[in-house]
């Protein structure tokens, strides 16, 4: 049984950012050979490291991550830097109402709908520098590439960067949303971290006064493609270089109250408590053993907890909570939650409390579109790389343009499976091998 030993995490990062990328490229070279066009690999990685210098940490360095939130001075100076690099290639980027960063390339039949493809550059507070960032420099890569080989796509090519993927602020995948059509003008009031929408969106290029013009129509897009970290550890505990993204998982999301009585905590004897706390704790552990007791890759988390009165002499009253609940199956989701459901009856009966589920959000899968996936899969092979099939437990842009055109994602390892964490780390040579996966998916479903 091997022992993983945890460096620190300059020493971690730091010795795999420059370990054999010499060879690594020239590897990546004998592959490509032959291919019509191959993304720049020593070009993505130096702006992979610039970009994180906005929202790094003051005197930090690339292993200490970013705090690049959306809407933060830190993002707009990341977004700045990101159109530079844009009108540099030669496009001439648009920001759309909601704040979208948009590239186009003409193909040679402009009555066709543009491949769309890209992802996003905010982060979490205190997060890593692949996610997000990866895809959409590897996008700009791709247009690049075919510029320098003088290719020409039938249909336009349009990379895109979307504005305040991360639920740091307002609601996720905030900018990907609206697109998608889920806003309407009451929206720009809401208020989070005392600005409002409307004005957020202003800080960062967007028009809030024209938001009811940024959604797209169905079929706006010929297809939309997107490569991502994985930010899980699948890919690199069985030593497969691409993940094909099957699905975007569902997500159902409860809220729960549990109310017992608060008292005195040193007057109280054990037997007449109705502890709101000791009550919610069993719930959390009957939801981990709900969700493990059948095989899938299903999984719950309690994972907010709101106790009253919160003192250290107080018998707990009530206790807020939510359960969520994953899978790319929704039926599976609706059994699981029938199941915790009726082991809450009992936990509340035995621990003389009450225990009421409402339901707070549900989220419907997105499905990855065949034909995306296996052109994805037949660009690997061209570049000698394996792949599986895999979901994808995390939210993505991706979901909101699925209900737009087909999608697919393209995932690349994350080293021990961290991320929004500093530690968040992709080789370089599976960041350049990603982008040229991502090229030839793209040429692939050109000529479809």
């Amino acid at each position: 049984m091997s022992v993983i030993r945890h460096p620190s995490r300059r020493a971690f990062l730091a010795g795999l950012a420059t370990a054999a990328v010499g060879s690594a490229i020239s590897g990546r070279r004998a592959l490509t050979q032959g291919l019509p066009a191959r993304t720049d690999a020593t070009t993505l990685r130096q702006r992979i490291e610039a970009l994180s210098v906005f929202g790094r940490p003051a005197g930090g360095t690339f292993a200490d991550g970013v705090s690049r939130v959306a809407y933060s001075d830190a993002d707009v100076a990341g977004r700045g830097y990101v159109l530079n690099l844009m009108r540099a290639a030669g496009l001439d980027p648009l920001i759309d109402p909601a704040g979208n960063i948009f590239g186009r390339r003409a193909g040679t039949d402009a009555s066709l709908p543009p491949i769309l493809f890209g992802s996003h550059i905010d982060s979490v507070p205190n997060g890593g520098n692949f996610d997000g960032d990866l895809g959409s420099l590897a996008s700009l890569g791709v247009i690049e590439a075919l510029t320098a080989a003088n290719l020409r796509t039938r249909h336009p090519l349009e990379m895109v960067v979307w504005s305040a993927e991360e639920s740091a602020t307002f609601i996720g995948l905030n900018g990907s949303r609206i697109v998608a059509g889920e806003v309407k003008p009451s929206d720009m009031d809401a208020v989070s971290n005392g600005i409002t929408r409307a004005d957020a969106i202003r800080k960062i290029g967007g028009d809030p006064r024209r938001i009811m013009d940024a959604p797209r129509s169905r079929g706006a897009h010929h297809c939309y493609l997107e490569l991502h970290i994985e930010q899980g550890s699948t890919l690199e505990r069985e030593g497969i270089p691409i993940g094909v993204v099957e699905g975007i998982v569902s997500i159902d999301r409860h809220q729960v109250t549990v109310r017992g009585f608060a008292n005195h905590a040193g007057t109280t004897p054990m037997t007449e408590r109705q502890d709101a706390l000791l009550a919610a704790s069993h719930l959390a552990i009957a939801v981990r053993q709900i969700v493990t007791s059948e095989p899938g890759r299903q999984v719950g988390t309690v994972g907010r907890l709101e106790v009253t009165p919160n003192s250290p002499n107080v018998i707990p009253g009530m206790v807020q909570l939510t359960v969520e609940l994953r899978d790319l199956s929704p039926e599976k989701l609706v059994r699981l939650a029938d199941q915790i459901r009726r082991r809450a009856a009992e936990i509340a009966r035995d621990t003389q409390t009450t225990i009421e589920f409402t339901s707070g959000s549900h989220t419907p899968p997105a499905m990855a579109a065949e034909d995306v996936r296996r052109a994805i899969e037949r660009s690997a092979a061209r570049v000698g790389a394996a792949t599986m099939t895999m979901p994808s437990g995390a939210g993505h842009d991706a979901q909101m343009m699925a209900r737009l055109s087909p999608m697919g994602m393209i995932f690349v390892p994350s080293v021990r499976g961290i991320s929004h964490s500093p530690l968040e780390l992709t080789r370089w040579e599976d960041c350049a091998r990603g982008g040229d996966v991502l090229l030839g998916a793209i040429l692939d479903m050109d000529r479809v």
